[in-house]
C-alpha cells in the first residue's frame, strides 16, 4: 500500500519539468555565447578605402570653396593637367625614369641588406662588424650625404641609384637581423640533436624563421626607395618625377607638383600592397590575429 501511494509523488510533473530546465541549460556549456575577440574577415581592397575617403574630402572643399586652387588646385585640374602630360609624353617618360632607379636600388640595396643581415645574425664577430656601421647610417640623413655622394660619384645615374640603395638596406637589414635574433633557440638545440649541418640548418630553420621580419622589412623598403627617389631627383636631376615637380615649381604650377605628389603617393601605396600579398601567401602557414 505505501509503494502504491509513492508512485505519484516520484513522478515528474509539470512544475518541476519547468523548474528543471534552467538549471540545465545553464549547466550546459556552449550555451553562453562567446565574445568575438578577432578583427573580422579583411575587407577586400580594403587598401583603397583610406585613400578614396581623403579623396573625397578633398574633392568636397574644392567644390565648396574652402580650398582656394591658389593653394591646393581641385582633383579634377589635376586629373586634366595629368592628361595633358600624358599627351605630351611627358608624364611616361618621367615616370618610366623614377620606376627604373627605384627598380635598381632594390635590385641592390635588397639583397645586400640581406646578406648583411645574415652575417651578422648567425655570426657574434659579423654583428661586432656589421652592426655598428648600419646604425651609424640609420642615424645620419641621407640629405647630409647627399653633398659627399656628388662629390664621389657626380650628378648622373650611379649616384641617385646608390642613395636608394643605400636608403633600402637599413630597413632590410634592420627587420632581418631581428628576425634571425628572434628565432626561438629550441628549434637551434632540436637541429643540433638530429644532427643537422650548418647549411641545411641555415635553410630548413633559420630563412624560414626569418622569412616574417625579412618580409616587414621589404614594406619598409619599398615605401622607403621612393622617398629616397625624391631626394634624388630634387637635386641636380634632368629627368624623373621629382625633376617634372621642381621645374614646376620655378614656374609656379601647383597642378603639376600635385600630379607628382598623387604619382609618388600611388607608387607607394600599390608597392607596398603588392609586398602585403606576398607576405600574405608567403606565410599563409601562420595562424594570426590577422589570418
Amino acid at each position: 500500500m505505501t509503494l502504491v501511494e509513492s508512485r505519484p509523488t516520484a513522478a515528474p510533473g509539470p512544475s518541476a519539468t519547468t523548474s528543471a530546465t534552467p538549471s540545465v541549460t545553464a549547466s550546459a556549456p556552449g550555451s553562453r555565447a562567446r565574445p568575438r575577440l578577432r578583427p573580422g574577415r579583411p575587407v577586400r581592397l580594403g587598401f583603397l578605402l583610406g585613400p578614396s575617403l581623403l579623396l573625397a574630402l578633398w574633392a568636397v572643399a574644392s567644390a565648396t570653396g574652402w580650398l582656394d586652387p591658389r593653394f591646393l588646385s581641385a582633383p579634377w585640374t589635376v586629373v586634366g593637367t595629368a592628361a595633358e602630360l600624358a599627351g605630351t609624353g611627358r608624364l611616361q617618360d618621367n615616370l618610366l625614369t623614377s620606376v627604373g632607379r627605384v627598380a635598381l636600388g632594390l635590385a641592390i640595396g635588397v639583397p645586400l641588406g640581406t646578406a648583411l643581415a645574415l652575417v651578422s645574425g648567425l655570426s657574434r664577430w659579423g654583428e661586432a662588424i656589421i652592426d655598428g656601421p648600419v646604425q651609424i647610417k640609420r642615424a645620419i640623413p641621407s640629405l647630409a650625404l647627399m653633398p659627399l655622394l656628388i662629390l664621389w660619384l657626380g650628378i648622373g645615374e650611379v649616384m641617385k641609384v646608390t642613395v636608394i640603395a643605400v636608403g633600402v638596406l637599413v630597413p632590410i637589414y634592420i627587420h632581418t637581423h631581428n628576425g634571425l635574433r628572434g628565432i626561438d633557440s629550441r628549434y637551434v638545440e632540436l637541429a643540433e640533436t638530429v644532427g643537422l649541418r650548418r647549411g641545411a640548418f641555415i635553410g630548413r630553420v633559420v630563412l624560414p624563421g626569418a622569412l616574417p621580419g625579412f618580409l616587414l622589412g621589404l614594406r619598409f623598403a619599398v615605401t622607403t626607395a621612393w622617398l629616397f627617389l625624391v631626394v634624388a631627383e630634387l637635386i641636380n636631376s634632368t629627368s624623373g618625377i621629382g625633376y617634372m615637380m621642381d621645374l614646376a615649381r620655378t614656374y609656379g604650377q601647383t597642378d603639376v607638383i600635385l600630379v607628382g605628389l598623387v604619382l609618388y603617393g600611388l607608387l607607394g601605396l600599390f608597392s607596398d600592397a603588392a609586398v602585403r600579398l606576398v607576405e600574405r601567401r608567403a606565410l599563409s602557414w601562420r595562424r594570426t590575429l590577422a589570418g
